[in-house]
């Protein structure tokens, strides 16, 4: 599976050609209901999904931050809540192990000629998922601050605290670096893509048992709490609704961010020209001497709910292939890097194909990585404003999931 989703991501970066029409519109009956995240390239999706929904049928969207936490509930309800959920490489493991959405073979069959292969995310060989972005987290910088303390652009996370100290002892900024270290599931991730830098591995070799109480581990933390000494110590509410609106006003130097977000800091809204003229994206950089990109490759996609009726589930496909037609994304282009044919790569699209031609790995899509994950972002913060040592709080991650996994059932 996972060498499956890197292929799909990888050939989709880099084989854009001209796509075909999408299923035909309006959808005259039933019901579309839409759980997605809440971010500019999936409203487009949503919105022109919503579009393709008329008169005779009923449409319901819900955009929310806090959709992982909805969803199960939601599609576990018969009927359910939602006839789709917008999905990516870990919020669809869930859905999965539990029945909650539907193989779309026959509805790919039907009314999916506008699609291309790499988008048909296949479990089993069962289509269960329809990908229309790809995403990673990269640096951005600005060009004009590194030349300011004569500074190339890093590649490794090293780098990047020596030429945030370089702005810092220059007077330029006194925090000049960010991350998504927001306290709930962002902080999470920046672990994940650390301890993938350092070549960590998550479980041991064909189990659940967690194994992150080791070098890698300590590494990992270290390279955090050290990068945080460069981030304004307000870092934990940092999300990137926070981290946007701080590079637009010209407050950042660095930042590692979502590529989807990159479009946005490079239009002609909410900065000043030059601010956008100085941004570069940049790839993901190594750390500790590793050759694996500190960063996981990452797709998102639409799937469709179990228990609702066939009508609701075939109205539900139609709109959202609409959503992810070749209108929207000319509409939409530089909101994403799009799986589409019509998309034309842009800089926006640079920091995620470098992330991807340099080997990134994609975010485990195990069952009980979600566990491990939400162990790291309830225990990570004590160790970060210093409270806890290094070694306390692997202990505390690794007791954490422990618990939760054989809770689960997935240990004994």
């Amino acid at each position: 599976m996972k060498n499956m989703i890197k292929l799909s991501i990888a050939t989709a970066l880099f084989s854009w050609s001209v796509g075909a029409a999408s299923a035909a519109c309006p959808v005259t009956s039933g019901s579309v209901r839409i759980l997605a995240n809440d971010f500019p390239a999936l409203h487009a999706v949503v919105n022109y999904a919503e579009a393709c929904v008329g008169d005779g049928a009923t449409f319901a969207k819900n955009h929310s931050s806090k959709h992982d936490e909805l969803q199960v509930a939601a599609l576990t309800a018969n009927p359910a809540e939602y006839t789709a959920k917008i999905v990516a490489n870990s919020s669809i493991v869930t859905l999965l192990n539990d029945g909650l959405i539907r193989p779309l073979d026959d509805l790919v069959a039907k009314y999916g000629q506008s699609l291309q292969p790499n988008q048909l995310i296949r479990i089993d060989d069962q289509i269960m998922a329809i990908a229309f972005m790809a995403n990673a987290q990269h640096l951005i910088v600005r060009q004009d601050i590194l030349d300011l303390v004569g500074k190339p652009v890093p590649t490794t996370y090293e780098q990047v605290l020596e030429i945030a100290e370089a702005i810092r002892a220059a007077g330029i900024m006194e925090y000049p670096f960010a991350m998504l270290t927001k306290s709930d599931w962002n902080l999470g991730e920046e672990f994940v893509n650390m301890y993938i830098g350092h070549d960590g591995q998550f479980f041991k070799p064909g189990t659940a048992e967690v194994s992150v109480n080791n070098e890698a581990g300590l590494a990992t933390l270290n390279m955090l709490k050290s990068l945080m000494s460069y981030s304004n110590p307000d870092f934990l509410t940092y999300n990137t609704a926070t981290v946007a609106p701080l590079w637009e006003s010209g407050e950042l130097a660095m930042a590692v961010m979502w590529g989807s977000s990159v479009g946005g800091l490079l239009d002609d809204e909410g900065s000043t020209p030059e601010i956008v003229a100085a941004t570069r994206p940049a790839g993901a950089m190594t750390v500790g001497g590793g050759s694996v990109p500190a960063s996981s490759l990452w797709w998102d996609g639409f799937s469709i709910a179990t228990n609702i009726s066939d009508e609701d589930a075939e109205a539900t496909f139609i709109a959202l292939v609409n959503g992810v037609s070749d209108e929207m994304v000319m509409a939409h282009n530089d909101k994403a890097v799009w799986l589409m044919d019509s998309y034309t790569p842009g800089v926006a699209a640079e920091g995620i194909s470098m992330v991807a031609s340099a080997g990134a790995e994609p975010y485990p899509m195990l069952p009980y990585m979600g566990l491990l994950h939400s162990a790291f972002f309830q225990e990570l913060p004590d160790f970060l404003q210093g409270n806890e040592s290094a070694e306390q709080t692997l202990a505390d991650i690794e007791a954490a999931y422990t618990a939760a996994a054989k809770e689960q059932g997935f240990l004994q």
